[in-house]
């Protein structure tokens, strides 16, 4: 185990997530650190596993080998029961069912999340309200060296709001515009402030039980 766990990198280059955990972490005196703060020429390792906590515990091992640092990692998504569960593991690239290269590597993060979300609302097209439930799924992996130290796993339900009601709100990123948040689907995620976002979102209920496991930790 590390000598001190104050610092954690952040295995990702989403600057949403990154402002995201840094509010959430600072509460517990733990300093997030995006990766693009330290090794901004880190290649990004391959996230070709089938499972949420497979993807984050290969991101959190390989961040932590090119910084010598414990280093936390996330991988998150939107599963829809309507289509399986999809887009999943794909989230990021689903119009591109989950390529990385080609298209996809030449479009801004804004762009993505656009082609992105205009796929999904095209598969559900005509599908009524009851048939679009969905939710936002995190599993967090907190690595040191080549240990795995915690796991944690967040959920956050709601379902697809359906156009030309959606997308809306000025908040959050990928899907959180046409997110429409249980129980009362009155307004997306876009549409909650950050101190919302945290307080109910998977990334925040994963966080909150990442940082009972830092405290074990550090104790």
């Amino acid at each position: 185990m590390p000598a001190t766990l104050d610092t954690l990198v952040l295995a990702t280059r989403n600057p949403g997530k990154v402002r995201e955990l840094r509010d959430l972490f600072a509460s517990a005196g733990v300093d997030i650190v995006g990766i693009d703060d330290l090794r901004p020429d880190t290649p990004e390792p391959d996230e070709g596993a089938s499972s949420f906590a497979e993807n984050a515990t290969l991101k959190a091992r390989a961040y932590a080998a090119a910084t010598a640092l414990p280093c936390l990692a996330d991988d998150s998504g939107l599963e829809v029961d309507a289509l399986l569960g999809a887009p999943g593991v794909v989230s990021s690239h689903y119009a591109w069912d989950g390529q990385t290269t080609g298209e996809p590597a030449s479009l801004s993060r804004v762009q993505r999340d656009a082609r992105n979300t205009e796929r999904l609302l095209a598969e559900l097209d005509g599908a009524p309200p009851d048939q679009r439930a969905a939710r936002f799924v995190c599993v967090m992996v907190l690595v040191a060296g080549d240990d795995v130290l915690a796991t944690a796993r967040g959920t956050f339900e709601g379902r697809i709001g359906q156009p030309p009601h959606v997308p809306r709100g000025e908040h959050g990123f990928g899907y959180d515009p046409v997110f429409l948040v249980a129980p009362h689907f009155e307004r997306t995620s876009a549409e909650l402030s950050p101190d919302e976002k945290n307080a109910h979102s998977h990334r925040g209920e994963a966080a909150r039980q990442m940082l009972d496991h830092l405290r074990t930790l550090r104790a």
